[in-house]
């Protein structure tokens, strides 16, 4: 008994076997040089392969289908009372084979098969499935095949941004955004401000000489006909102090008194007060230093000195003074 098995033979060579999928070279078929014979067992059947010249068959070409990735894509193929064999192939392999697959991929699945159309659908599309796919018939009186392209659209994904990144003043600062898509995505940035006032039309972000101005939230935006992908970066602008000016403040004794130094800087400032030259606290952030009849404060920003019962001793000069790692600034008040 001959082996029941299925190939597919282009001028002599085998494009597929359902035996062992291995290539294998046949003879050539001298009486039919432009087609496709389709052999199982003992039996020849015949499939049309596209080929210029060949006044004997009917090729017709379809518009090419688009279809986004993750999408279903049904190929018809319109058949005919007089059809004999009919089979979907993509890139010389083939899909089905009337009713029998002869694709392992599990997303190929056949719709219809009947007198009027041949139709598969090949569901998750994804970019591997792009090409040329062909519907080959075999009728009575000449065979025919209908060849239709697919187009894959992908919607943007960025794969290749810029981390978040802290500077100091005065750096030059770039920025990457890649992304990959079809068709090929547009890339822009902009910060994200009340001004938005910098903004590119590009991967690359170039900020020369950034000021603290420039720090914040920057957006990069991939867009194709597809969809649009959107993703941030943060950047933190390191600056030495600059602090508020002291206001002088007259109290009568006995009275509360309040002295307030405002600093502004990144990172957040650290504060000490002096009278006169003399030191009077180390303060730190978020800690409360305690006197006889005073106080300090430093949350943030902002550090208080406060008297609660204020003496002739307190009457005098203070300095208030703000430092981080990028330097340090100082202010000068007056109690009276």
């Amino acid at each position: 008994m001959e082996d029941d098995h299925l190939e597919v033979i282009k001028r002599g060579i085998t494009v597929q076997s359902s035996r062992d999928n291995r290539l294998t070279r046949c003879p050539e078929q001298q009486h039919d040089p432009f087609h496709a014979h389709l052999a199982c067992g003992s039996h020849l059947k015949w499939l049309p392969v596209r080929s210029q010249g060949d006044s004997q068959s009917d090729n017709k070409v379809m518009d090419n289908i688009t279809v986004r990735q993750g999408e279903t894509v049904f190929l018809r193929c319109a058949q005919g009372d007089v059809v004999t064999h009919t089979a979907w192939l993509n890139r010389s392999s083939i899909l089905y084979a009337g009713e029998d697959k002869w694709s392992v991929d599990p997303r190929v699945s056949l719709v219809t098969l009947n007198q009027e159309e041949f139709t598969i659908k090949i569901e998750n599309v994804d970019m591997t499935d792009e090409g040329q796919y062909v519907c080959a018939v075999q009728t009575s009186r000449r065979p025919r095949t209908t060849s239709v392209h697919i187009l894959v659209q992908v919607p943007p994904k960025i794969i290749n941004l810029s981390r978040d990144i802290v500077v100091n003043e005065g750096s030059n600062v770039t920025l990457m955004c890649q992304a990959s898509g079809k068709p090929e995505p547009s890339i822009s940035w902009k910060l994200i401000s009340s001004s938005g006032d910098l903004a590119s039309d590009d991967e690359y972000l170039e900020i020369p000489s950034i000021s603290r101005q420039r720090a914040g939230t920057y957006e990069c935006t991939a867009v194709n006909d597809i969809d649009t992908d959107v993703q941030t970066v943060d950047i933190t602008v390191n600056y030495a102090p600059t602090v508020s000016e002291g206001r002088d403040v007259g109290v009568t004794l006995g009275q509360r008194g309040e002295l307030e130094c405002e600093a502004d800087a990144v990172p957040e400032a650290d504060f000490e007060w002096f009278k006169d030259d003399t030191r009077m606290f180390l303060s730190l952030s978020l800690r409360i230093f305690n006197g006889f009849n005073m106080e300090i404060v430093s949350t943030g920003s902002l550090s208080k000195l406060t008297f609660f019962n204020v003496s002739d001793g307190d009457y005098g000069n203070y300095t208030c003074v703000a430092s981080n790692i990028l330097g340090k600034a100082n202010t000068n008040f007056l109690l009276y």
